[in-house]
């Protein structure tokens, strides 16, 4: 215990030395030491006086342990096999390699001789300890202990073994009902909900075929194919969707249902025909994550309210407006839920249906038989429909026929490709809406956009810079939010979406330019007359909030600005 004591205050005072810590803090730390009997290096970053990265690297100069890149010398397959993930996890070390009966393991506190014995026992082989820095062992404990590397190895032991077998590069149906290329195609939808993507790309490309997914709205890179692979590879999930594997000069859209961990997980399918063959995308609809609930999309208590009392007019259009991936559907899924009782009779016309809701009425639009948005609609009507949901106003016709429901005793929600919620009033009048018409029936345009939050496990204070001063009309000095990267966030600083958007509810003033014919400015400087809020400044406060970043709210919505 003693000799344990001489090197807590060595270490200290080391720290001291090499000017990381100040004598009032080291004696801080040590009358905290005396009442808690917690190791002196754990209190330091406790107290946020040290951090992990410089005490780790202290610790290894003291006892002479080598520091190592772990991406310079990546831990072999072998020796991560013989470390469960729980113990690697629990004492922050990567197994590196095994030779002549030791094993050479990366920590980022080498003096932890707990961890050490502790392997040594499990292994019945010597240790060899090396010193990485604590960043370096979180991505590498994610990169080889996670779910996602266990379907990475998984795919790569599949691409080896179709590699080898000649009869799976071929383009034949029985090529693609082979035990690996089932397995490959199974382990890429499988890495997908582990990332928690939302969309699968899996795309052709002259000399290999390059899988992407779609994570928080970017995509990343997934796992290269070979080339000789691609015509199975591709039938076999077009045979999953119930496609023609034999044409292959037309897009085709289709289905997957897809069982994983005892869930179901529907799979949406398109394929396109491109210069190196057909391109895949599969939407990825997990309806056991589909958050339904206003407040945890992001709208606040203001909007909710605003939003609600819109709903519950017995008759009247909400438009939602934004570019595809905006979370528009998610909106209106959850504003149906919010209104869906006994005594109302919802219907839809969706194109397509991304999720089935209870006691909703939902029909897909199938231009194929004529059933268009507009006669879907035209046939919605004779349903006794309370309430309807439109899936896009695409022409004038189904712009007339959503507008004509909205005045005669029904409720209309629905969806426009506009930048702005102002931007969709001209917009209808531009494709032949009377000014008039539009003015009576529209009790609501919401525009929103989907942004990243910060990563909760590796977020971190800092002081706005002077041009994040400027743009977002802070005070100087004032904190915001932003995160370092983490397995959690697989790098990035970011995990999860949130909504920034703006409302427009029509009063007096709004309603009388519109049948004035004004245009999206005037409109806008109108409805902030009325309380209006334009998207930017709904991001501004989430900035300061430290949800978001000043990044991620400019990348999505640079028109606000």
């Amino acid at each position: 215990m003693k000799a344990a004591t001489v090197q807590r205050k060595a270490l200290g005072q080391r720290l001291v030395e090499d000017g990381l810590l100040t004598q009032d803090q080291l004696e801080t730390a040590l009358r905290e030491q005396r009442r808690t009997g917690e190791q002196l290096g754990r209190i330091l970053q406790s107290l946020g006086f040290v951090s992990e990265e410089n005490l780790s690297a202290l610790l290894s100069d003291e006892l002479g342990a080598n520091r190592i890149s772990l991406a310079a010398m990546p831990p072999n397959p072998g020796a991560i096999a013989m470390i469960p993930p729980e113990m690697a996890k629990e004492f922050k070390l990567v197994p590196i390699s095994c030779e002549d009966n030791t094993l050479t393991i990366a920590m980022a506190d080498p003096c932890d001789i707990v961890a050490v014995d502790a392997v040594r026992k499990k292994t019945g082989l010597a240790v060899k300890v090396f010193a990485a820095s604590p960043v370096d062992i979180r991505t590498a404990l994610d990169r080889h202990y996670s779910e996602t590397a266990k379907h990475e190895a998984l795919i790569e032991e599949v691409i080896e073994e179709a590699r080898r077998d000649a009869a799976l590069q071929s383009d034949d149906e029985e090529a693609a009902g082979q035990a690996p290329m089932i397995g490959l195609v199974n382990h890429l939808i499988m890495k997908a909900l582990k990332d928690r993507a939302t969309d699968i790309h899996v795309e052709p490309e002259e000399k290999l075929v390059r899988t992407r997914y779609r994570v928080d709205g970017i995509l990343h890179q997934g796992p290269s194919i070979p080339k000789t692979l691609q015509s199975a590879l591709i039938s076999r999930i077009k045979i999953q969707s119930s496609l023609d594997i034999s044409e292959r000069r037309i897009a085709q859209d289709g289905r997957i249902k897809f069982r994983a961990e005892g869930v179901e997980i529907d799979l949406r399918v398109s394929v396109f025909p491109t210069a190196h063959g057909e391109n895949v995308v599969l939407r990825v609809l997990d309806k056991n994550s589909l958050n339904l609930r206003l407040d945890q999309l992001g709208f606040d208590a203001r909007t909710i309210s605003a939003l609600r009392s819109i709903a519950d007019e017995p008759h009247g259009m909400l438009l939602v407006t934004g570019p595809t991936g905006s979370g528009k559907t998610t909106t209106l899924y959850s504003l149906l839920s919010a209104i869906n009782s006994l005594e109302k009779n919802v219907v839809t016309i969706e194109d397509p249906i991304e999720y089935q809701l209870p006691m909703i009425r939902q029909s897909q639009v199938n231009p194929k038989i004529g059933l268009t948005f507009a006669a879907g609609l035209r046939a919605i009507l004779r349903q006794d429909p309370d309430v309807v949901l439109l899936g896009e106003i695409r022409d004038l016709e189904t712009a007339r026929i959503a507008i004509s429901s909205a005045l005669t005793g029904h409720f209309v929600l629905t969806t426009l490709h506009t930048n702005t919620a102002a931007g969709a009033l001209p917009r209808l009048m531009d494709m032949g809406i009377e000014p008039f018409l539009l003015s009576s029936s529209v009790s609501g345009v919401l525009a929103q956009r989907l942004v990243r939050k910060v990563c909760g496990e590796c977020k971190q204070e800092y002081e706005a810079s002077a041009a994040e001063v400027e743009q977002l009309g802070c005070s100087q000095g004032a904190l915001l939010m932003r995160g370092t990267g983490c397995p959690n966030c697989r790098g990035t600083g970011y995990r999860g979406r949130t909504t920034i958007y703006e409302l427009i509810v029509p009063g007096d003033r709004v309603r009388k330019l519109i049948l004035a014919r004004a245009d999206e400015t005037e409109l806008t400087e109108a409805a902030e007359a009325e309380g209006f809020k334009p998207m930017f400044e709904m991001g501004r406060e989430k900035v300061l909030a430290g949800i978001t970043t000043l990044e991620e709210v400019t990348r999505v919505c640079r028109t606000a600005l």
